[in-house]
């Protein structure tokens, strides 16, 4: 009689599930490792962020110099930001710069933008690479360039301008139109940045939304605030606070423009800043200014961060 032989497989060992709600037995082990590999990067954010802050702060109740001892002197610093008169025009100076260069680079950056997502614009990716390229060149040197091309004397631009019958003096020396011409270089050198992330946001926008308001007989203009606008506010919020930010802090052009004239005209706040730590080593004062623009800044952006968020739930 045969015997059947069975043939047994191996052993499968099998452990139960660990119940909802239950920690890991390797969750200890995998945030000791996680704390071990931030480890570096937290010491280097204390050391060169938050103990910096910390310490200005500190020195800004101060009198501090950068030579000898320093005497507590509370808010005085920041009391005489507030009184006194050539830092609250440098304060209306910053804002007046901001106001003109936020909206005119915007503005700008989005109406070009538009054109150059134009299918039938020929050479579009050339126009976009020339208006980009002046974002990557240095904001100082496109500041020499510009100062040369405005000379009255030798400037090409006002050699030209003359050529069509508009004689232009010496701008940069003219209180009124020394804002006005610092505020363009800027919006020059940043426009095609803006441009490039207003580009990206418009290729997000799905085309069946287009379509569908040419089918209900929208036209171009409301096409544009009833599908682009609102399909754009993310793009646009980080834009406004990108640009509002960078105004706030205005500085390379102005140095080599102007330094802060004529009669202190162009003066901002981190100028002011540079002159009161680095001319008048006044270091309690400055990083007393420095608190009051970050303070500003943050403020501004919050500001605008829950508009336009309250704008994209409106929509939605």
């Amino acid at each position: 009689m045969a015997t059947s032989t069975r043939t047994r497989g191996p052993r499968v060992s099998y452990r139960a599930p660990a119940p909802l709600g239950g920690r890991p037995v390797a969750a200890g082990h995998q945030t000791r490792v996680a704390v071990l590999f931030m480890a570096p990067a937290l010491v280097i954010l204390l050391a060169f962020v938050a103990w910096p802050m910390v310490s200005a702060l500190r020195m800004s109740f101060t009198d501090a110099s950068g030579f000898g001892a320093e005497t507590w002197v509370g808010l005085a610093n920041y009391v005489r930001i507030f009184t006194d008169h050539k830092i609250l025009a440098t304060l209306g100076s910053t804002a007046l710069y901001t106001v003109l260069f936020t909206p005119v680079a915007l503005v700008g950056a989005l109406a070009l933008a538009l054109l150059l997502t134009s299918r039938s614009l020929i050479g579009r990716n050339v126009f976009r690479t020339a208006l980009f390229v002046p974002f990557i060149v240095s904001l100082a040197v496109a500041a020499f360039a510009w100062s040369y091309l405005l000379d009255p004397q030798i400037g090409l631009l006002t050699y030209w301008l003359r050529g069509l019958g508009l004689h232009v003096g010496n701008v940069l020396q003219d209180p009124t139109w020394a804002m006005p011409t610092v505020v363009l270089v800027a919006v020059w050198k940043n426009i095609g940045f803006y441009m490039v992330i207003f580009i990206a946001g418009l290729q997000e926008i799905p085309v069946a939304l287009y379509e569908a308001a040419k089918l209900d007989g929208a036209g171009a203009w409301r096409r544009f605030w009833n599908v682009t606008l609102p399909q754009l506010s993310s793009t646009l919020t980080f834009v406004v606070v990108f640009a509002m930010i960078a105004a706030l802090q205005a500085f390379d052009q102005i140095y080599v423009m102007t330094s802060g004239g004529p009669y202190r005209s162009t003066q901002t706040v981190v100028m002011e800043i540079y002159q009161e730590g680095f001319k008048k080593l006044d270091l309690g004062m400055a990083t007393a200014l420095s608190y009051v623009l970050l303070l500003a800044t943050l403020v501004l952006s919050l500001v605008q961060l829950r508009f336009f968020g309250k704008r994209e739930k409106d929509v939605a």
